[in-house]
């Protein structure tokens, strides 16, 4: 009779060890039916890099500090959040100033509107604009700073201006022999590459570098390649830490607690953000002056035989000035696409505004479009009818070579 036992109760063990990895298992032994459900097993939880105060609050601990962030810049908790700054202000860690990026430090200043230096009204510290007449710390600047601490949330798409502002501070932190800790944090179009890479002659402020439009890299790890590459100015190397996440690989889907910025509202403008935000260099309204901002397209002069919907832009939070602002756009509604098919590039968007414009002479503000192209030939190919896909076809080659490159500087997965 225990003979018999132990015999079950083996067998029941080595089919328990023969189910790992299987979403679900009924297991029959002589007296029971075992069902396991993997499914219900938890993984880690992602943790952002602020939160990981062990690993850099020891670096700054009797250290003249500055701070690069803004309304992202929180550490969470189990009540919600806390801003960084108020959190190294609670644990005695001596702030000098911080320096704010586009849409200021609260983030609610317009897209492209230049703001002046400040004070912080609830902790006193002076406010330092990257987005104004310097966008580079000077060395007077970065008089008396031990360190720079770089925290702000990205969504991983070229001309979103949070990366140049990494570089120009990084710049200066090579400049004047400054470390500079990057604080890492998941970046929402991580999981693919694609779009045209910039090319030399157009970088700006809205592509400092040349890489595609999507890179597909974290802001630690694209931290991390331009230093290892020698991208910043006279080739200088910063001395750069970045404080990883933990429990995170690309295909992590992340939906961002804090609007990065005013005109990204949701995961699905964020996702969106990559195509629609090609229209920012022509004279479509890609949603700003709505509450769906990069979630719809349109204009007065589009077809509106063609066109079902339409909607008015309007000034409010993010964009006082909305082009087509008081008249009736009519275009394409977005809100209903799904956000997990979102992996590439879509042109077709464009492609159709273009096609459906009567007066084709006035759709591209051929400067500012080519700003956010990061080329010329963008504009051409859709000119002259090339599709989506032929177009998507000439990224390749040079998108095959970034890969490479960035490929030795992935952190996760």
């Amino acid at each position: 009779m225990i003979l018999s036992c132990l015999k079950n109760t083996f067998l029941l063990f080595v089919l328990i060890l023969s189910s790992c990895g299987k979403t679900k298992k009924t297991i029959s032994t002589s007296k029971d039916i075992v069902q396991i459900n993997t499914d219900k097993i938890q993984k880690p939880p992602l943790v952002i890099a602020s939160n990981k105060t062990e690993a850099y609050f020891p670096l700054l601990k009797n250290k003249n500090i500055a701070v690069v962030a803004n309304q992202t810049s929180v550490i969470f908790n189990k009540n919600g959040n806390t801003h960084l700054i108020d959190s190294l202000i609670s644990s005695q860690i001596k702030i000098s100033k911080v320096f704010t990026p586009e849409h200021g430090f609260r983030g609610k200043v317009d897209a492209g509107e230049h703001f002046k230096d400040g004070v912080d009204t609830k902790t006193g510290l002076p406010l330092v604009s990257l987005y104004g007449k310097n966008r580079k710390p000077s060395k007077q600047q970065l008089e008396g700073v031990d360190i720079v601490l770089f925290d702000i949330q990205d969504v991983g798409v070229r001309f979103y201006t949070y990366i140049a502002t990494l570089q120009l501070v990084m710049e200066a932190c090579a400049e004047n022999n400054i470390p500079i800790v990057v604080l890492d944090r998941p970046n929402p179009n991580a999981h693919y590459v694609d779009g045209p890479t910039m090319e030399t002659e157009h970088t700006s402020f809205l592509g400092m570098t040349e890489v595609p439009l999507v890179y597909g890299m974290t802001i630690g790890e694209y931290a991390t390649m331009i230093n290892q590459e020698a991208w910043l100015e006279n080739g200088r190397k910063a001395s750069l830490t970045v404080i990883p996440l933990d429990n995170y690989t690309h295909e992590t889907f992340y939906s961002l607690p804090i609007r990065p910025s005013p005109n990204l509202p949701n995961d699905l403008s964020i996702k969106l953000y990559p195509s629609l935000g090609l229209f920012e260099g022509t004279n479509i309204n890609a949603g700003r002056g709505t509450e769906f901002q990069f979630q719809r397209y349109g204009a007065p002069f589009l077809d509106k035989t063609k066109y079902v919907f339409n909607y008015i832009p309007e000034s409010n939070f993010g964009s006082k000035y909305p082009k087509e602002k008081g008249k009736i756009c009519y275009g394409v509604d977005l809100t209903k696409i799904e956000t997990k098919n979102l992996n590439t590039i879509d042109l077709q968007w464009i492609i159709d505004a273009y096609t459906n414009t009567a007066d084709k002479s006035k759709f591209f503000l051929t400067s500012g479009f080519t700003k956010h192209a990061g080329t010329t030939q963008l504009q051409r190919q859709i000119e002259a009818g090339m599709t989506a896909n032929e177009i998507r076809a000439t990224w390749q080659p040079e998108i095959k070579k970034f890969k490479e490159i960035r490929r030795k500087y992935l952190i996760y997965n």
